[in-house]
């Protein structure tokens, strides 16, 4: 390949630009050059195919995950995050990522629908201000336990309310009832009956799945008997909205269905705009379950997470 003296002096500029690490006002004194000399000879140099520039952005491959995964699932939007390297990390930046694509979606006079646990929470202290006007937010689920393990709706609904200017509409109950007639009764209640005909009525929600396992949040708050649990440990997959579901998305135990105090999933999946948040390796089969049956329609998740249910 035949140089000329403009290549040579192209190259030589280059050379001490990106391998040597020198300012452009460096090489311009190295070459006896003025400093647009050696910014018009960097530009030759790449115009001739000598220095290219390959650059390795992570978020390009959880960009192409996104892409497989609303093709998949018929998702409206997906946004994968990077890996992290521990569960806290992954927890919260899940919930930035969740309440990011939250404050895009919601509205003047939405009625946003809410659940709680470990995601929510991060979501929720990841929320900035918003000018919001008329919004509502309501709890999706009961959230009172017979144990003194923290669920953190309180302040979760606190946090988003605070968020978006609204007013919140609390559900006062506990998640699982002992005993569905009761639970009917509780449901009578002119109150509890507004608060949960508002759940049904929100068109907006954000929520995550549950993971299945003897340490399950759900399993350790005190709702379930011994055999309940070895069932749903033998046969559920994880939970959403503290409805337990098997691996085609569908509910376990219909005895248990009666005592949730929680929205339906046949009203989940009807509603327009379903913000699931959820990631790590416990919750690939509830998520895969989820996005299988159609109750997201928005996901925030991981790469690991994502590529496994794309598996």
């Amino acid at each position: 390949m035949s140089l000329s003296p403009r290549d040579l002096q192209g190259l030589s500029a280059a050379r001490l630009y990106y391998e040597r690490g020198l300012s452009q006002g460096d090489v311009a004194r190295e070459l006896g050059v003025s400093r647009p000399t050696v910014s018009k000879l960097i530009q030759h140099a790449k115009d001739r195919g000598f220095v290219t520039i390959e650059i390795h952005d992570p978020r390009q491959v959880s960009t192409a995950v996104a892409d497989q995964l609303r093709e998949r699932f018929g998702l409206a939007q997906a946004r994968v995050i990077t890996n992290q390297p521990t569960d806290d990390d992954l927890t919260r930046e899940l919930g930035a990522a969740g309440a990011l694509m939250l404050e895009e979606n919601v509205v003047d006079g939405d009625l946003l629908g809410i659940t709680w646990g470990r995601t929510m929470h991060a979501a929720a202290r990841s929320l900035k201000q918003q000018n919001r006007h008329g919004v509502q937010v309501v709890q999706l689920k009961g959230g009172a336990t017979l144990t003194s393990r923290s669920t953190s709706h309180y302040e979760t609904i606190r946090l988003f309310c605070e968020a978006f200017n609204a007013y919140p509409q609390t559900l006062p109950l506990p998640v699982i009832f002992d005993n569905a007639q009761v639970k009917r009764v509780v449901e009578e209640d002119r109150h509890i009956k507004h608060i949960l005909d508002l759940g049904r009525d929100a068109q907006t929600a954000i929520f995550t799945v549950g993971t299945m396992s003897p340490d399950s949040t759900l399993l350790k708050l005190g709702y379930l008997s011994a055999a309940e649990q070895a069932t749903l440990l033998e046969h559920a997959v994880g939970d959403i909205c503290s409805r337990f579901i098997d691996e085609h998305g569908e509910p376990c135990l219909p005895n248990l269905e009666e005592r949730t105090v929680a929205v339906s999933l046949q009203n989940l999946k009807a509603k327009q705009t379903r913000i699931c948040v959820a990631g790590g390796q416990q919750k690939v089969r509830p998520l895969k379950a989820a996005l299988g049956a159609g109750y997201v329609s928005h996901l925030v998740t991981d790469e690991d997470t994502a590529r496994a249910v794309l598996a």
